[in-house]
């Protein structure tokens, strides 16, 4: 995938005109409306902004959906930017700053964020709320700490509790170079808690070389990150260079502002969980969105 980042990343007018588009879509459909956020891409890994709604079909336990609602217009985001911070970090957090900036930098003024950081604790800035400063925002990732283990999946925990009173889209973006150390969480926590908040998650990983006293050894991020954000509808990056971090953060932030809004309205709310389902009838084209949801009143559109 990191291999046609920089060769797709700004492709084309069309793709480019979601960043610009100066109206946002508020939907308000009742309340039994079961939200999905799409990206679609073509064999390129282009992204592709101009389908319709005849376009996609979306199964629900293997049962194909009416689509209730459609949406091809941005909506705002509220995302909270994670990134490692551990020992492993030293040498390179301030490349990942820089990247997590082209990021910041393109959110646009009906977005809000905050930033934060983990180690061996887990930082959030600002400390009380979510801003749409993108200036404020950017200050603080200098503000960000250092520290020795790495509590990935305390902190992505922790990003969605923050996240989980919040109306609209959700989203967690985090970056490691390395898996848990330290967490009292684990993956099937984070993975539970993102399903049933709604929360998409973004993660960027990105292969590094380190010195552990007595040798170098090659550290790649947890693997259950690429499984989390596939279930939640999120991409996964993982990255060989530090020259790809840039490219990669705007990627994200271009890809929140493509996506497309589906929804359907679910025959029955038995608090289950149901496997969802998203296809193109487009040859060449694909889809990604979450995976599942649970069928009950916290999956209804607000």
């Amino acid at each position: 995938m990191t291999n046609t980042i920089l060769a797709h990343l700004l492709t084309g007018s069309a793709a480019l005109a979601f960043l610009a588009t100066p109206m946002l879509a508020q939907f308000r459909t009742g309340t039994l409306t079961v939200p999905l956020y799409v990206t679609v891409t073509d064999r390129e890994g282009r992204l592709v902004p101009d389908l319709e709604q005849g376009d996609f079909e979306v199964y629900d336990n293997g049962q194909l959906q009416k689509l209730t609602l459609f949406e091809n217009k941005n909506t705002p985001i509220t995302v909270v930017v994670m990134l490692d911070s551990s020992g492993s970090m030293t040498l390179i957090l301030d490349r990942v700053k820089q990247g997590a900036e082209q990021f910041l930098m393109r959110l646009l003024p009906e977005d809000s964020g905050r930033v934060g950081a983990f180690n061996d604790k887990i930082q959030f800035l600002p400390k009380d709320e979510f801003t749409s400063d993108r200036d404020l925002l950017i200050r603080s990732l200098k503000e960000l700490d250092y520290g020795y283990p790495t509590k990935l999946w305390d902190a992505l925990d922790e990003s969605i509790r923050h996240l989980e009173t919040v109306q609209g889209r959700k989203v967690a973006l985090v970056f490691t170079d390395g898996a848990d150390t330290a967490s009292r969480r684990d993956l099937d926590d984070v993975m539970t808690q993102a399903r049933s908040k709604e929360i998409m998650v973004y993660s960027v990983g990105l292969e590094t070389v380190i010195f552990n006293g007595q040798s170098r050894q090659r550290s790649s991020p947890d693997r259950g990150l690429k499984k989390l954000s596939e279930e939640t509808g999120g991409g996964f990056f993982l990255l060989k260079k530090e020259d790809e971090l840039g490219p990669t953060f705007t990627r994200v932030a271009q890809e929140l502002h493509s996506q497309y809004v589906l929804g359907f309205s679910p025959a029955a709310l038995d608090g289950k969980v149901h496997k969802l389902e998203v296809k193109i009838k487009k040859q060449g084209m694909n889809s990604r969105a979450r995976k599942s949801y649970v069928a009950d009143r916290s999956s209804e559109t607000k």
